[in-house]
């Protein structure tokens, strides 16, 4: 115990963020084990412990991942993110007419020999994030200037949400706020900002009406049916209504870890919906308590933007942790029937492959720039100090 005491205040960087890291791991593995029960009897003959075993060595890879990816420096994703980005496109658009095709979605590549899908969208997010802060960053001298900085800026925002949408409509919309987000940060006129949610919503009207007409490659039919869905009757649809219910039952304390009753019933429970099950089983205090792990990641990423000495580690750390933040909500609001099924997972605690490694490396980033953030932090006492002992020497 007093080992991991100690590794803990050794840590550099946010000790608040790590801990948040590690509070959520731990949630992910409970979670997951209770939530899999069903699927562990129907696929794997009652196995229960197969999908926890698999859990942990996704959150196991995703610390490490967390580590190496806090132990680079910030400034090197910087050269990284048009690199990237130029990898991102054309796996994108693999994905979008070859992918596997899973759950009637094409937003997976199944790497060879070793037979593990990759979704594509979750690199493609992280590269798009950091192009955006380094363009930002770039450009501060002439911010306002439509065709130095914006027009740059814009055209990669537009074709990344572009390629992604067709299959994952969620995702896209999740980015591209992101993405605006970000550049109100980054002191982008607000008329330009406006002009990118016109031009957004103009593609999004385009892709929609192209579904019509090619419907095995973009899902228009299922963003009608989810839409209809989620108006068309006071209780939504069946997911939605089990998952309502697993909330209810939960009451203020829950119902104790590994007492779900929903999750015999609710699809996905293990990923979609597993805020559900959370709240079935842990009550109003655990839902809220897990609403405020995000919240707290969103604040002290927050506070790194006033205190980074580099605009590039400020906007890139708001753009991740509001990435990782905005989903985690939008997950949440489909369980309480806020707005209509999207298929985001919530990030860090859902069963999953990548989408978790991605939300650890996001996490990693964060903590690179919380770490040299601290040290510039030193520095600059240690100079106040001095200059300190000189004026009492004078």
């Amino acid at each position: 115990m007093n080992a991991v005491i100690t590794s803990y205040r050794n840590l550099k960087g946010d000790k608040s963020i790590w801990l948040i890291v590690f509070l959520l791991s731990i949630l992910s593995l409970l979670a997951v084990y209770s939530s899999t029960g069903s699927i562990a009897f129907k696929d794997r003959g009652g196995n229960t412990e197969f999908y926890l075993i698999k859990q942990a060595i996704f959150v196991g890879l995703g610390i490490f991942l967390t580590w190496v990816s806090y132990r680079l420096h910030y400034m090197k994703y910087m050269k990284l993110a048009p690199i990237l980005l130029a990898i991102t496109i054309p796996l994108l658009l693999y994905t979008l007419f070859f992918g596997a095709d899973i759950n009637q979605a094409r937003r997976w590549i199944v790497i060879p020999w070793i037979d593990i899908s990759f979704q594509t969208s979750d690199l493609a997010k992280i590269a798009l994030i950091m192009f955006v802060a380094r363009s930002l960053a770039t450009k501060q001298e002439f911010i306002k200037d439509f065709k130095q900085a914006f027009l740059p800026i814009i055209l990669p925002i537009l074709l990344i949400c572009a390629l992604i949408a067709p299959m994952d409509l969620s995702t896209a919309a999740l980015l591209f706020v992101t993405c605006l987000l970000m550049m109100f940060v980054g002191r982008i006129s607000l008329r330009f900002v406006f002009m990118l949610g016109l031009a957004g919503a103009a593609v999004i009207a385009l892709i929609f009406a192209l579904g019509l007409v090619f419907p095995d490659f973009i899902r228009s039919e299922t963003w009608i049916t989810r839409i209809t869905d989620f108006f068309g009757s006071s209780d939504g649809e069946y997911q939605v209504q089990q998952a309502k219910i697993a909330i209810a039952s939960g009451e203020f304390f829950g119902l104790g870890p590994g007492n779900s009753l929903q999750r015999n019933y609710l699809p996905y429970a293990y990923a979609d919906c597993i805020y559900a099950i959370i709240c079935e089983e842990y009550g109003m205090i655990g839902g809220i308590a897990l609403i405020g792990l995000y919240l707290w990641l969103l604040f002290r990423s927050i506070s790194l933007v006033t205190r980074s000495p580099r605009a590039f580690g400020a906007i890139l750390s708001l753009g991740l942790a509001l990435n990782i933040v905005i989903q985690a909500f939008a997950n949440i609001a489909v369980s309480v029937q806020l707005v209509p099924a999207t298929g985001l997972t919530l990030p860090m605690v859902s069963m999953g492959g990548t989408s978790l490694i991605f939300t650890c490396i996001s996490i990693g980033i964060i903590l690179s720039v919380s770490r040299f953030v601290e040290q510039a932090d030193i520095k600059k006492n240690e100079l106040i100090e001095i200059e300190k002992v000189n004026a009492g020497t004078n």
